[in-house]
């Protein structure tokens, strides 16, 4: 007898086969207002070691903090040409690249306000259920007051905060790690 998982058992590494017609990683169209972004980073698992055939779903409000969803009605532009939704494959090395704008802040509860951040939904083998995460950007004076980021032990917070590229301010670095001292902050939705 053996103890080996099958098919039934895990999860993937179908993502990279399933998924790869449905990915998007320019969530921008043309004449999009905002500041154009791109953000990089990698995935990597609790050893350190890349993951190759993870997928990172993203979703996030255009410049001026809204959402392209009926549930959003605030009185704010929309813009046809911004998605606000993308999806990205990792590579061979664990890496992966958005080209996005940096959005504006949303409502937050109790008439609060949350800082520019997109939210992130990692897909991988061996997950029965997505992670799901934040990008936040740097030296964002409204970190203080996000009540998301309030919630996260101040210790931690730096696992959702995008690094700005020395010499290259329209390229930020952010990884996903999965496990261990480093890891990312992780929310249970």
């Amino acid at each position: 007898m053996t103890l080996r998982a099958t098919t039934s058992q895990t999860v993937g590494p179908f993502f990279d086969i399933g998924l790869r017609r449905l990915c998007c990683a320019d969530l921008t169209g043309p004449g999009v207002s905002g500041e154009r972004i791109a953000i990089e980073g990698r995935v990597l698992d609790g050893d350190g070691i890349p993951v190759p055939d993870a997928v990172l779903e993203i979703w996030q409000a255009n410049a001026y903090g809204k959402y392209a969803h009926p549930e959003d009605t605030q009185a704010k532009p929309i813009e046809p040409a911004f998605k606000g939704y993308g999806r990205i494959a990792t590579d061979e090395q664990g890496r992966f690249r958005i080209i996005t704008i940096k959005p504006g802040p949303v409502p937050g509860p109790r008439g609060s306000m949350q800082a520019p951040h997109l939210e992130v939904a990692v897909f991988m083998r061996g997950l029965l259920k997505r992670l799901v995460t934040r990008i936040y950007f740097p030296d964002a004076a409204c970190h203080a007051n996000d009540p998301v980021l309030a919630l996260v032990d101040p210790e931690r917070r730096p696992t959702l905060i995008a690094k700005a590229t020395p010499g290259d301010a329209g390229r930020l670095n952010w990884d996903v790690i999965l496990q261990g001292p480093e890891e990312t902050v992780f929310f249970d939705c």
